[in-house]
């Protein structure tokens, strides 16, 4: 009988988190449309090309806001066993409230781990498609910057100039062991720079020590050198900083190349321990709500309950928002950051918990 009454909760509460996720999909798709729609509005491309990038970027969206379809989910899930008498019914079948909530619980562990070993591969590869797409139709589109084994790269044009990039890592605000090869617009070679040091606080980088081939032909050295770019350092972090597009294989790879780099690796580490503590995330969303139903007062109307979770959304979104902040300025240390909010999330749900069968 228990297994059945088991059954039966899993089987309500997997229905209530795809009725709320299709209700924020939904939302999603629309206001993305818009947007996309407005983006190309001054641009000669198919009417296709902004639904396929809104698609393309949904998936992600949801995923940052799953927690939050948690707590709603749940929230409504007790309000229905609230409203039926349920929950009357499972007590005097040997189900208190503590065990539903532990049904529900360990629903959302595993549904975590399914997010983040199967959803998020799906949500970054389509995110990243969503970003090459975009990228063809900025002003960004004529430049770019990557990492790998080989280092960091970069493409740049300006002044009827292409220049290809690599450096070896940065240090502070500066790379170091720098080649540059200058091409015309057909991509013929115009001259080669060598050098150890370049400054990139501004987009007008200072070469230190340059050694210069022009053409195929003779070597020239000068005590400096300015190239005028579309980037400074600021500008080379933006470019890294969407890790939303990399699976966790490559995000660890991410991690490794930074530090071969000597580049900060500090916000890879944070994104990877909020993908590691997702499922424990969703759980204690799950958790929070369940306790919140149990003790506030029967009978409110629907929308004391839509502000309800509202509110706690918020309250819990700028909370995470504040520890971020603060692990990737280095105040706290980077798991910290992650595992701290969490950590407050179980204290007060401890709280909650006592005497929750007599609710």
């Amino acid at each position: 009988m228990i297994f059945i009454y088991k059954k039966y909760l899993i089987k309500k509460f997997l229905k209530k988190i795809i009725n709320v996720s299709t209700i924020f999909l939904s939302l999603i798709l629309i206001l993305n449309i818009f947007d996309e729609i407005s983006f190309f509005e001054n641009l000669n491309v198919s009417l296709l090309l902004p639904f396929v990038l809104t698609l393309s970027n949904s998936p992600s969206i949801l995923f940052e806001i799953f927690p939050f379809i948690f707590l709603i989910s749940s929230l409504f899930f007790f309000l229905d066993l609230i409203n039926n008498n349920e929950l009357e019914v499972f007590k005097i079948n040997g189900l208190d409230n503590l065990k539903i909530i532990k049904i529900l619980f360990f629903t959302s562990m595993i549904l975590g781990l399914f997010l983040i070993i199967f959803y998020y591969s799906f949500s970054s590869k389509l995110k990243f498609i969503y970003l090459e797409l975009k990228n063809n139709y900025t002003t960004d589109g004529k430049y770019l910057a990557m990492i790998n084994e080989n280092g960091i790269w970069i493409k740049d044009e300006i002044n009827e100039n292409i220049y290809i990039i690599n450096a070896q890592k940065i240090d502070k605000e500066q790379l170091k062991d720098v080649f540059i090869s200058q091409f015309d617009l057909n991509f013929e070679l115009k001259n080669t720079i060598l050098s150890n040091t370049v400054n990139i606080t501004n987009k007008e980088w200072l070469i230190l020590d340059p050694i210069t081939t022009e053409g195929y032909k003779s070597l020239i050295k000068n005590n400096t050198l300015k190239l005028e770019t579309h980037f400074n350092l600021e500008k080379i972090n933006q470019m890294f900083s969407d890790l939303s597009s990399l699976n966790i294989l490559e995000l660890i790879k991410l991690t490794n190349d930074y530090k071969g780099l000597g580049y900060s690796t500090t916000e890879v580490r944070s994104h990877l321990s909020k993908i590691y503590s997702y499922p424990i995330y969703l759980s204690l969303m799950t958790l929070l709500s369940s306790i919140i139903m149990l003790n506030i007062k029967k009978n409110r109307s629907m929308i004391f309950y839509l502000i309800l979770s509202i509110f706690i959304s918020v309250v819990i979104y700028y909370f995470n928002i504040v520890f971020n902040l603060l692990g990737e300025t280095g105040k706290i240390p980077v798991y910290a950051s992650t595992w701290m909010p969490l950590f407050l999330l179980v204290i007060i749900s401890s709280i909650g918990l006592i005497r929750i069968n007599e609710k």
